[in-house]
């Protein structure tokens, strides 16, 4: 298995396009999200299910999201990849009403293979700088 090609694939189809039922082709019968602050399913290990709702819910604030990978680096089993992501908010997020503004942040997300599917990750993502993008005045 290509690990690079089937986490570019994963981004592609799962969070930009928003392909729920592609997740059955990329993710492990469990999934565990080892470290994402910000992130309401931190430190949960999700079922199949689980984490379609969790996509669902995640894309529901910017539906229009896409990932644009800067690199990726595969090492030991577990594929490095840093990301630049982009959106318009056009959902509400908890105490932050839709504002329709163009959104963007980067991060880094490693990600953990099991049973020749994703079983996990680790991330840091620059939510801040999404919060202030929001409540910026126009």
């Amino acid at each position: 298995m290509d690990r690079k090609a089937f986490v570019q694939a994963f981004l592609d189809q799962v969070w930009s396009d928003g392909d729920v039922d592609a997740v059955d082709r990329y993710v492990s019968g469990r999934y565990t999200i080892h470290h994402d602050p910000g992130d309401p399913w931190n430190g949960q290990t999700l079922t199949i299910d689980g984490f379609k709702d969790r996509l669902v819910k995640s894309r529901a604030a910017a539906p229009d999201q896409v990932f644009s990978v800067q690199s990726l680096v595969e090492e030991g089993g577990r594929i490095a990849v840093a990301w630049l992501w982009r959106g318009t908010h056009l959902g509400d997020l908890p105490g932050l009403p839709a504002t329709g503004k163009p959104i963007t942040m980067s991060g880094l997300t490693i990600y953990f293979f099991e049973d020749g599917g994703l079983s996990g990750h680790w991330q840091v993502a620059d939510r801040l700088g999404i919060y202030q993008q929001i409540t910026a005045a126009s």
